[in-house]
């Protein structure tokens, strides 16, 4: 029987990345997402490597009662959980005195409580399925910080910490638990940030980009297939002594984790 995979926020840029990294192993991946369209194209291309996954539309991991419901349905459709990759995320800017409580809130709950909510709605069915994994996509912003986005910064180190916190709970119990941190990523998400630059900087589209891909002393952008490439190897076999880590996924942005 197939490994169960199950993936948040599945539809683009990085999630489906590793969606499709993870079909590429043989798994049946679960596609966790709010919107039923980018779903159904990864799973269009799942089908096309010949691999099999279960869509969950209308899948909020900021909200309990969607989280239950889609975890239910994907047991009931696929079985146990072994593999959980908690990728769901969003980071919107906003200086610090101008980030209000519903911005905090939505930010907080979608990158940082939505990874809780999913986390232990599937628990028991990794700790049934055994040798478990579970990988969060945190962020560069988890290790350091940065101007503009300060919930983003808090949820990640959030993130991290729930991450180390977890992983020792479980060191015994055949799961193991990291996080990637990926610099700035050629995703959807960072065209969202090149188009804030732009808006108020006055730089095109193209400099704001080259601003971003500065940070990286690489001078460029990581790429989506990069970030499910470690997670492919953190929920392999090799893997097994690896745990409680955040890895930086960033070119030597962030030493260490």
């Amino acid at each position: 029987m197939k490994r169960h995979a199950f993936v948040t926020g599945a539809g683009t840029g990085i999630g489906r990345s590793i969606a499709l990294a993870l079909a590429r192993e043989g798994m049946l991946v679960s596609l966790a997402g709010r919107r039923p369209a980018p779903l159904e194209a990864v799973a269009q291309e799942i089908a096309a490597l010949g691999g099999e996954s279960i869509l969950l539309g209308g899948f909020d991991v900021a909200e309990a009662q969607a989280v239950e419901r889609g975890v239910t349905e994907a047991l009931a459709r696929g079985g146990d959980v072994a593999v959980l990759v908690n990728n769901a995320g969003e980071a919107p800017s906003a200086p610090f005195e101008k980030t209000g409580h519903d911005l905090w809130d939505r930010v907080v709950g979608v990158n940082l409580t939505g990874a809780f909510l999913v986390t232990r709605a599937l628990l028991p069915s990794i700790r049934r399925a055994g040798n478990g994994r579970i990988v969060n996509v945190a962020s560069t912003a988890g290790l350091t910080g940065y101007p503009y986005v300060s919930a983003y910064c808090a949820a990640k180190h959030g993130l991290v910490g729930l991450t180390r916190s977890l992983a020792l709970e479980l060191a015994r119990a055949d799961v193991t638990v990291n996080a990637v941190c990926p610099g700035f990523a050629d995703t959807p998400l960072i065209d969202e940030a090149v188009g804030a630059i732009a808006d108020k900087t006055g730089r095109s589209p193209e400099e704001a980009r080259a601003v971003l891909a500065s940070a990286n002393p690489q001078g460029r952008l990581v790429t989506p297939e990069e970030v499910a490439d470690t997670v492919r190897w953190l929920v392999s076999p090799a893997s097994r002594s690896i745990t409680g880590q955040a890895i930086p996924v960033a070119g030597g942005e962030v030493m260490g984790g």
